[in-house]
């Protein structure tokens, strides 16, 4: 796989690369998984909240009313 980069991009994974001690690609490498993880936590998190609304939905809807 061939990754383009543009100035910026380029200047952040040279600056990370250094700083981290690890490669280009690493970092690349890292981030994707990172991002990966956190979007795999927020479909976690919103379909638990979906079933604890629906299974809670009476409760809720007394409690908007106090």
């Amino acid at each position: 796989m061939t990754l383009r980069t543009d100035e910026e991009l380029d200047s952040a994974l040279a600056a990370l690369s250094e700083a981290e001690g690890a490669s280009r690609q690493e970092i690349v490498r890292r981030a994707v998984l990172e991002r990966y993880e956190r979007n795999a936590h927020t479909l976690r998190a919103q379909e638990s909240s979906s079933r604890m609304i629906d299974k809670w939905a009476d409760v809720l809807e007394r409690l908007g009313k106090v």
